[in-house]
């Protein structure tokens, strides 16, 4: 028989007591460590967070301090920007006074060195007209160093005069005499020009170059082919002149002067022979101006001048009128986009004064004007890189029934010529040219020239 027992609901939980309370007892070192290391944590938060605040505390004092340098450093640039607008201020005001007029200048010219050696005695040395006769100097080589070309320039503009624009211009060289290294000033160009750019139409008082044969050849040489077949040179006069379109790319313009006559002074007078005539010389050109072939203009023009110097024979003011005349044609033809043709040719009387005749004007013997005919071509080349190239012939042929014994009966040369462009300022050329004078009666005179020039341009 199976005995039953009654089942206490309590009697068998108390180790279920003892085994959650084993597990509490070890469990108690971990949760002390765990609080200890979050206090630690906590304490490392907040260490943290006082160097944080240390820090944004001192970047606040650095901010400050940069802000106070910046503030003292812009207050050093207003100065500074104040003083350098007071300088800027201070060299426009020099300028003004030194260069530029109230209505505008702009400086310009050059320096220029030229060495130049020869064969044979020339006239003028420094440059050349032509040779000595063989007779009176025979291979006397010679050797000329000079500065004297160097020029300078003020063109003055945009000066308003009603509807016109008044414009002027002054320029200088140093070939007006004196010792060789105390060179004098020479006037080339002192004049005032009036535009009326609607009416394409202009005047000039003052001195400039002639009308006539406008052209010149690119030469190192400083007389550019004169007393050799290129003749004008520079006068005062007044000058007018006046274009008109004849299409949409071809134009025609006339010029006229009248220009103060350059004579001798010799014999009984008082002043010169150009004056005693009592009025001025005439000179005037006819250009026409067209493309042909390429987008540069073709220019012809043809000109001519006249006036009278009278040569008085004795003091009771008893002369002789002497007439002094030019027809000339000049050409400017572009052949190539770098290669350009130059030329002039011209037939007169007494053309001294004009630079032809070879400096012959009047027989003062025979009392009558001197003719001759001459002219000059010139082809040019470049730039090819930083080269150009010029070479050309001239030649002044005087009528030798009006001469002399001992008179120069022609005048030649023929050069060639290259410059080199350093920079945009400075200019290195050589030049080699042969010269062949003739004379009546006397042996001729040929020389080789040999010249090389520095050149600043500004």
């Amino acid at each position: 028989m199976i005995k039953k027992t009654k089942h206490n609901p309590g009697r068998g939980k108390w180790w279920l007591a003892v085994f959650g309370l084993c597990i509490t007892i070890g469990m108690l070192p971990y949760a002390v460590q765990g609080a200890e290391e979050n206090d630690s944590t906590l304490q490392k938060v907040l260490e943290r967070m006082d160097a944080m605040q240390k820090r944004i505390d001192e970047l606040e004092q650095r901010n400050q301090e940069l802000e106070k340098r910046l503030e003292s450093q812009e207050k050093s640039y207003t100065t500074q920007n104040e003083r350098v607008d007071s300088v800027e201020g201070a060299v426009n005001q020099i300028e003004t006074r030194a260069v530029r007029s109230k209505f505008g200048a702009d400086l310009y010219g050059h320096f220029k060195l030229d060495a130049a050696y020869d064969t044979s005695r020339t006239d003028a040395g420094n440059f050349n007209r032509w040779v000595i006769s063989g007779d009176d100097s025979r291979n006397d080589d010679q050797f000329n160093l000079t500065a004297s070309e160097s020029r300078f320039g003020l063109r003055f503009h945009d000066a308003p005069f009603g509807n016109a624009v008044a414009s002027g211009r002054v320029e200088v060289d140093f070939y007006g005499g004196g010792a060789e290294n105390k060179a004098n000033p020479m006037m080339r160009h002192a004049y005032l020009q009036l535009d009326w750019p609607d009416y394409d139409f202009s005047l000039l008082a003052g001195q400039t170059a002639d009308v006539i044969s406008p052209l010149v050849p690119s030469t190192l040489n400083y007389s550019v082919g004169w007393w050799t077949g290129n003749i004008g040179y520079r006068r005062p006069q007044l000058q007018a002149r006046k274009r008109w379109n004849v299409s949409e790319t071809s134009s025609l313009s006339l010029q006229a002067a009248l220009a103060r006559t350059i004579g001798d002074t010799w014999g009984f007078h008082p002043g010169d022979t150009g004056e005693d005539a009592g009025f001025p010389s005439m000179q005037a050109r006819l250009a026409y101006t067209v493309p042909l072939w390429l987008k540069k203009p073709v220019e012809v023009g043809v000109s001519g001048h006249w006036g009278q110097e009278e040569y008085d024979i004795d003091r009771l003011d008893h002369g002789r009128d002497f007439d002094s005349w030019s027809m000339n044609l000049d050409l400017l033809l572009p052949l190539m986009e770098k290669l350009e043709f130059k030329g002039e040719l011209w037939t007169g009387e007494n053309l001294d004064a004009y630079l032809g005749g070879i400096n012959q004007g009047v027989n003062q013997l025979l009392l009558h004007e001197i003719a001759a005919t001459g002219g000059w071509a010139a082809l040019s080349t470049g730039p090819w890189s930083k080269w150009t190239f010029t070479s050309g012939v001239t030649i002044d042929d005087p009528q030798n029934s009006d001469l002399n014994a001992g008179d120069r009966t022609r005048n030649m040369s023929i050069f060639g010529n290259a410059f080199y462009a350093w920079s945009e300022a400075v200019q290195w050329g050589l030049e080699v040219s042969y010269w062949d004078t003739k004379y009546h009666s006397k042996d001729d005179g040929d020389n080789v020239r040999v010249q090389t020039s520095f050149i600043y341009k500004f």
